[in-house]
């Protein structure tokens, strides 16, 4: 990582520069305490006629100390050197138990603004950057994409953008559910009913999807049904058909196992077959997720035929090192802290999706180089992924290149919820098909849009009706805390006003406007990237300093995996914005030094918060 300090790297954030001023101040009074143990707490002011930052420092350390807050808070401030980034800090400067309240230098914000307005935004990149894997979207083959992949899919890229925003080299494995028996069902019935006439140049993913249904059922036998029977008793003739159908079943299930054992050896039937499944779920698949604006691609694609190869060498490397050991038929790894082992081949020979993903962590690591691992995942996988990360570790699998463990991360989500408190589903009880859902928003971004401008038509509205659509979907997920759960409501997230994606566009489509007028105007803006920052009104300090809160943002939001901070900072900006633009008049301004230096607030303002979208993944407009 970069080891530039905030002020030999300049002066972007003063709340990072006064934490170091702080902790110097705090080790000189508190010469025991080490520098590492110390929190200076320092916040941005709720009262900004008392200062911009406050500190409660003082009042944990005087407990842990047993000193008086107020005497510990006067010995901080005078010791402190705020010299060329705030006022002098006394006695005057502590309230209440003990608060220390900072005002900064005019100054110090223009500077620190300056600073800010490079191409980079203040966003230093490490060195020597750590490869980032992140695991996403994750479908299955031969099935829709439903409502449950949204978050999996705009999670996982909003995590991948914050680390790349961050200089990270970052790599994207979307683990595609593509092989066993599950598929082998699939595979037998299209071969089926390709015998009996069916094109299947033709098949649709939907019909791929009942197909898939079918399969199943099919291959499910009704045994609970006759154990029923036989207890409770029931007509011979129910039993007897109940019998037939079971013998069916089983005769499904026996053929499409050997399809399976076919498509495992290479039938070139089975592969045809099996890769005509895969082209038209992986084709639907990454056309949503471009709708979307995830950057989910076919390269990114890691099927879990991909990993066939592998398994039998993991479970055979596992043995000969005494890692896996066998215990009622099956092998099962043990690991500390883990109540469940790890169960990596079954009685009958077989693997699971612990086999899989212990394959894919030494893949990711040995062969991708990867140093942090994040699987972004719901969180009913919360104990698999406990269990498969401690077995990783324990077989040495997450080793990397210079010695160290990489680090694995499962970045766990909630449900998305319908309005009646209850996982979002279809009318018919099935989960809700993610395509529909995506074109029913655009559906009402369109009539939104007719409504507020209808100057806007044809080709170009409904472009931007996708964008909006896409924004609203996309923000309300990105914006709740991941692991919780969030209900799903289009009246809510396509308003354009209140914490909505929309409001975000709208803010940066006002923004643009102001420069667009300012060119019908005759306003010169030629070289305002040079102008002065004279900050007079408390809005555009207020605005000022929260844009430079920016880098930091992005950083937290990234190495903590939430993107909800970078939507949290977007729609505070915004809003700042809109009391900037309501009270500090840009282009009705005689003083032209004024304007200037306005106008150029407004072009960063803009920069940052169109960064702060295309990093969260969220599409922009030009007009709304």
């Amino acid at each position: 990582m970069n080891t530039q300090t905030p002020e030999s790297a300049g002066i972007v954030d003063p709340s990072a520069v006064l934490d170091e001023r702080f902790k110097d101040a705090i080790s000189s009074v508190l010469p025991d305490l080490p520098r590492e143990q110390i929190q200076t707490h320092i916040t941005p002011s709720r009262q900004p006629k008392f200062g911009d930052f406050q500190s409660n420092c003082a009042m944990p350390l005087a407990k842990r100390f047993q000193m008086q807050p107020r005497e510990l808070a006067a010995k901080i401030a005078s010791a402190i050197d705020v010299s060329g980034i705030a006022e002098p800090i006394d006695e005057s400067s502590i309230a209440g138990p003990g608060f220390i309240n900072i005002t900064l230098l005019p100054s110090a914000i223009s500077d620190a603004l300056g600073t800010l307005d490079t191409p980079e935004l203040g966003i230093i990149a490490p060195d020597a950057p750590p490869t980032v894997v992140v695991d996403l979207c994750g479908v299955n083959l031969a099935k829709q994409m439903h409502v449950g992949h949204l978050r999996s899919t705009v999670i996982g890229d909003a995590i991948a953008r914050l680390y790349e925003r961050l200089g990270y080299k970052v790599v994207r494995q979307s683990h595609v559910g593509d092989w066993g028996l599950p598929i082998a069902m699939v595979v037998q019935k299209l071969i089926e009913m390709e015998a009996d006439g069916l094109d299947l140049n033709l098949v649709t993913l939907s019909q791929l999807n009942g197909m898939y249904k079918k399969a199943q059922a099919q291959c499910k036998p009704e045994t609970r049904a006759v154990q029923i029977l036989e207890k409770v008793g029931g007509h011979p003739k129910a039993m007897a058909e109940l019998e037939l159908r079971i013998e069916n079943a089983s005769e499904h299930l026996e053929r499409a196992k050997a399809r399976l054992v076919a498509l495992q050896s290479g039938d070139e039937e089975s592969v045809r077959v099996w890769q005509r499944i895969y082209d038209i779920t992986m084709g639907a698949c990454l056309h949503t997720c471009q709708r979307l604006h995830a950057n989910v691609t076919d390269e990114h694609s890691a099927g879990e035929s991909t990993y066939r190869d592998e398994l039998g060498s993991v479970v055979q490397d596992l043995i000969d090192r005494n890692i896996a050991e066998e215990d009622d038929g099956a092998l099962i790894v043990k690991c500390d802290g883990i109540k469940e082992p790890t169960i990596i081949r079954k009685r009958d020979g077989g693997y699971l999706y612990a086999t899989t993903d212990m394959a894919a962590i030494r893949r990711r690591v040995q062969k991708l180089g990867g140093d942090i691992l994040v699987y972004c995942v719901d969180s009913r996988q919360s104990l698999h992924f406990k269990q498969v990360f401690a077995a990783a570790h324990k077989a040495g699998y997450t080793a990397t290149s210079d010695g160290h463990s990489a680090n694995l991360v499962h970045a766990m989500f909630g449900s998305v919820m319908g309005e009646d408190g209850k996982p979002l589903k279809s009318r018919s009880g099935e989960n809700l098909n993610l395509s529909d859902l995506l074109d029913e928003a655009v559906s009402r971004a369109a009539a939104t849009l007719s409504e507020r401008n209808p100057d806007i038509g044809g080709d170009e509205r409904h472009q931007i009706a996708e964008s909006i659509a896409m924004a609203a979907v996309k923000y309300a997920d990105l914006s709740i805390e991941r692991i919780k759960d969030y209900v799903f409501s289009f009246d809510r997230m396509l308003a354009f006003e209140g914490d909505t994606g929309p409001y975000l566009l709208y803010a940066l489509v006002r923004i643009r406007s102001i420069f667009r007028k300012a060119e019908e105007s005759g306003i010169d803006t030629s070289g305002i990237e040079s102008a002065p920052f004279d900050l007079r009104d408390p809005a555009e300090k207020a605005l000022a300093l929260k844009l430079l809160r920016y880098p930091g943002t992005v950083e937290g939001a990234g190495l903590n995996h939430e993107p909800n901070r970078l939507c949290a900072f977007a729609y505070e900006l915004a809003s700042s914005f809109s009391s900037f633009f309501d009270q500090c008049p840009v282009l009705k301004n005689d003083d032209d030094a004024l304007r200037r230096s306005r106008l150029r607030l407004c072009q960063l303002t803009g920069r940052v918060l169109e960064d702060a979208l295309h990093t969260l993944g969220i599409p922009t407009v030009e007009r709304m």
